[in-house]
């Protein structure tokens, strides 16, 4: 025979003591945390109270003139939040089902596609999805996919392949590069230029941690050279091509990229590589199986259609 034990359970922490102890954390003051969350001061301090006695724990060290938290309060926020964060999202995804494309979309770009593909995607967005609430995130590709991982981030839009477990990609198109030069370089402005001509030149890059400058280390291995010396890096490609303007060396843009960047210089010429030219492949990134799988792969459609106007090769579901 078993015996249980539901008599002598412990009681749930409800979750308005969990928000008001998070609140009280994060501000350390009990007028600020209330205003925060839009609770009265005695409430909120009654809330509070009333977690410790459920867990059975003092998570705050009240004094006069501040309040602290105990060493169990430190790692019990920490445990709260993350709560907060889950019931936050479970709304989320719940909204999602009810009414497809309402509620918050956190997306994740790479610095070497936003600039040149959010003005579509955010007129795709207005247009046809009107009460989606975007969020966009400006970050570089290890960042993104943390972000995917942990929940941060609901969907990214960077270079492929990834190869990273968990995660499905939903291609959008392919896009060549192109060979950006001073006016006075003898490959400016040609084209048919072949891949080989990459083992002389002084070759620009951008940062570490930047994918694109791991794309740029692929192809010159491609054309049969074994390392470019860093001798210049620049942050963004902006930066990248204002060197190649002063005259540093040149450097490889896609051609999304070649409208916004070329045009701020007159000192600039670009050429285009004999084919088949080297490429990147954009997609938009999502957790295998995330319960918002359908629309993401319809947004991915749209923004095929979307994306015809750019100098891109656009590719089917299944590319």
């Amino acid at each position: 025979m078993t015996v249980g034990n539901a008599g002598h359970r412990r009681r749930q922490p409800s979750l308005a003591q969990l928000r008001a102890f998070a609140a009280v954390a994060e501000h350390l003051h009990f007028r600020d945390a209330a205003a925060a969350i839009g609770m009265s001061q005695p409430a909120l301090s009654g809330a509070v109270s009333a977690l410790e006695e459920t867990l059975g724990v003092t998570l705050l060290e009240r004094t006069t003139r501040r309040v602290l938290l105990s060493p169990a309060g430190e790692r019990l926020a920490v445990r709260a939040k993350a709560v907060l964060e889950e019931v936050g999202a479970l709304m989320e995804e719940a909204e999602a089902v009810r009414a497809p494309f309402t509620g918050a979309l956190r997306l994740g770009v790479i610095p070497t596609v936003a600039p040149y593909l959010l003005p579509t995607v955010l007129r795709l967005v207005h247009e046809r999805y009107p009460h989606l609430d975007l969020q966009v995130h400006e970050e570089q590709t290890a960042s993104l996919l943390d972000g995917l991982a942990g929940g941060r981030l609901d969907l990214l839009l960077l270079a492929v392949p990834l190869g990273v477990p968990g995660v499905t990609e939903l291609p959008l198109f392919d896009e060549d590069f192109v060979l950006v030069t001073p006016l006075d370089h003898w490959l400016g402005g040609r084209e048919g230029i072949p891949r080989e001509a990459l083992r002389e030149l002084n070759l620009l890059l951008l940062d570490e941690g930047h994918c694109l400058r791991d794309q740029a280390l692929d192809i010159c291995r491609e054309a049969g050279r074994e390392d470019v010396p860093a001798t210049t890096t620049a942050a963004g490609l902006s930066t990248l091509v204002q060197l190649v303007a002063g005259g540093l060396g040149v450097t490889l843009l896609p051609r999304t990229a070649v409208k916004v960047e070329t045009t701020r210089s007159s000192q600039l010429l670009t050429g285009y590589f004999a084919d088949p030219a080297p490429t990147r492949r954009i997609a938009l990134a999502m957790r295998t199986g995330a319960a918002r799988a359908a629309e993401y792969e319809e947004l991915a459609a749209a923004l095929r259609e979307a994306m015809r106007e750019l100098p891109v090769r656009v590719l089917g579901p299944g590319d």
